[in-house]
């Protein structure tokens, strides 16, 4: 199909506008404050993360970013209010690995998928295998041996059925072939402190709760989450190196959220101010003190991530018949 001179000088033209307009969107953007919800309660950790990223992109952009608490409802609350915004930037929400999970549990009034667009992550929390000195192991082979010379006899601590700690356990008994028993508890220090007691055999901690408990001796650290050793516990293989594969991603990570249909310039321009900052010493040093690392990716592998969460969740959930405490 040709076009006269004439339609194909209006086209052209049209086309320069269209341009010009993304361009100008992008660079007017932020032009007033952005609300950043957090579906939890103040003074947690993702109320702390949203407030160190929150003051980071009020610094890079000269506006300020208001961090509303929106908890409750197993996060449906929040979810579900950022879902409603409207999308065009102004108003975002902090995200972790139960954004693809808790749907999945419990019926949601949103879809994870389709109802938000993935800006950033940013950070990421590894979990370390802990069991108490009694458990006659002293590295992933060996556990895993002893596991199977006694079926379902070894348990277990998580905080919360159907948490990120119970599926990670569940996953581990997938992958190693092994069945353990799950113990539920309402929260991490009670599970702590009954692994240290010998009430249960195994637990995953966070590395920087884990680390006086490992020199003290009072527990064993077998193998860590993520693709490499932490600094923190050098140690430490990851589950990979001790011979365990597709356990890397047991840990949770967080990023950042907008409303589905929010506008790609603008998704864009967020994702790329988180990953200028993110590469900050200050801000690797304020994760860590928090018991966190850097985990940056942009829009497009974040979206690829909530996708292969979602099925792997579904695949644990199944397997073990998880139900989640409403």
């Amino acid at each position: 199909m040709q076009f006269s001179p004439a339609l194909a000088r209006i086209v052209a033209a049209a086309a320069l506008i269209a341009l010009a307009g993304t361009a100008a969107a992008q660079q007017a953007y932020p032009a007033k404050p952005i609300h950043f919800l957090v579906p939890y309660t103040p003074g947690g950790p993702m109320d702390i993360l949203t407030r160190l990223v929150g003051q980071k992109l009020a610094e890079s952009w000269s506006q300020p970013v208001i961090v509303e608490n929106r908890p409750g409802g197993n996060t449906f609350i929040g979810m579900d209010a950022l879902a409603k915004s409207a999308p065009d930037g102004y108003t975002i929400s902090i995200a972790a690995s139960s954004l693809v999970l808790v749907p999945l549990l419990l019926p949601a009034p949103y879809d994870p998928i389709k109802d938000f667009a993935p800006v950033a992550t940013f950070a990421r929390a590894e979990y370390v295998l802990l069991i108490n000195p009694s458990v006659p192991a002293n590295n992933l082979k060996e556990l895993i041996v002893y596991a199977k010379s006694k079926p379902g006899q070894l348990n277990y601590a998580a905080s919360g059925a159907g948490g990120p700690q119970q599926l990670g356990f569940e996953l581990l008994n997938l992958a190693a072939e092994i069945k353990t028993q799950y113990i539920p508890y309402k929260g991490a220090s009670q599970a702590l402190a009954d692994l240290l007691a010998g009430q249960v055999q195994m637990y995953f901690s966070t590395i920087a709760t884990a680390i006086p408990h490992i020199k003290s001796g009072k527990v064993k650290a077998i193998a860590i989450s993520g693709s490499a050793r932490s600094p923190a516990l050098a140690q430490v293989p990851t589950f990979a190196e001790a011979g365990l594969a597709g356990l890397d991603g047991i840990g949770v990570w967080y990023g950042v959220i907008a409303p589905a249909g929010t506008p790609k310039v603008i998704i864009d321009k967020m994702s790329a101010e988180i990953g200028k900052f993110t590469a900050m010493p200050d801000f690797k040093e304020k994760l860590a003190s928090q018991g966190f690392n850097v985990f940056f990716s942009t829009s497009e592998p974040f979206a690829a991530l909530l996708k292969a969460d979602m099925a792997k969740n579904v695949r644990i959930i199944k397997a073990a018949n998880i139900k989640l405490d409403n």
